[in-house]
């Protein structure tokens, strides 16, 4: 995008340059930052609220009694992309970005999961924060908490645009 100026650098040339300048920052700067910069899971983070999913609750870290790392790659892959869980079991998911691009792990039915894909299409930059998720940056760790008190299948993938439509998803069976 051009933007062509009257010759005369008058203090009106100047603060249409300046606004036009902070308005190009503000309309693309934050767009393509805001899911960069927004942490899922942080440290950071306000108190986790404990809202019943049909996959689950967020669960209490000190009612984990087991851990599972899931690596997350540039293949557009989860390893493993399969999880067996018991009925009622808090896991400590730990997911791992091995690649060289931002990455996120998501929690949920098949159907929630592909109109929340659709929907960070179309608002790419939208800012979301729920315990059944965490955005993890290259080279890092982010971890979700969950209890799975509802049995059945159920998925988790990335949501970052492109990424679910390359097929990085993966499947939770919950066992009574």
């Amino acid at each position: 995008m051009s933007i062509r100026l009257p010759r005369r650098r008058g203090p009106s040339s100047v603060a249409v340059a300046g606004a036009l300048a902070v308005a190009a920052a503000a309309a693309f700067g934050t767009a393509a930052q805001a899911h960069t910069t927004h942490r899922h899971g942080s440290a950071a983070a306000a108190p986790v609220v404990k809202e019943q999913k049909p996959w689950g609750i967020a669960g209490d870290a000190k009612a984990v009694k087991r851990t599972i790392e899931i690596r997350m790659g540039d293949d557009m892959r989860f390893t493993p992309d399969r999880i067996e869980v018991r009925l009622g079991e808090t896991v400590r998911l730990v997911a791992v970005n091995a690649g060289a691009v931002l990455h996120e792990i998501v929690i949920g039915t098949p159907d929630e999961l592909a109109a929340h894909a659709e929907m960070m299409k179309q608002h790419p930059g939208m800012e979301h924060d729920e315990p059944y998720m965490a955005h993890v940056d290259p080279g890092r760790r982010g971890e979700i908490v969950w209890t799975f008190n509802r049995a059945g299948t159920f998925e988790f993938a990335c949501l970052i645009p492109g990424h679910f439509d390359a097929g990085m998803k993966g499947t939770i069976t919950v066992r009574r």
